[in-house]
């Protein structure tokens, strides 16, 4: 069995969350409270309903999941697109 770890999708969806944090982090009080909350919790949840849907037992539930994680993976692309970064 392969380690959750050791899937591409989970180390680019890491990536993607680390990016996001980076990039957020240095914004003024201001944009951090109105836009980065949104932007962070969607670039997290790409990772975490992959390691969700991962831990589930039935293969029904895990596809679930990563139907959740590409709708997080979609929301973020999104707010790069919008210029969500002041």
């Amino acid at each position: 069995m392969i380690l959750l770890e050791e899937l591409k999708v989970y180390q680019l969806a890491m990536n993607i969350g680390e990016q996001v944090f980076d990039i957020t982090v240095k914004w003024d009080l201001f944009n951090k409270k109105s836009l980065s909350d949104q932007y962070l919790r969607a670039a997290d949840s790409i990772a975490l309903n992959i390691s969700e849907g991962y831990g589930r037992f039935h293969y029904k539930e895990n596809k679930n999941f990563c139907w959740y994680a590409r709708g997080s993976l979609f929301e973020t692309k999104t707010a790069n697109q919008k210029n969500f970064q002041p």
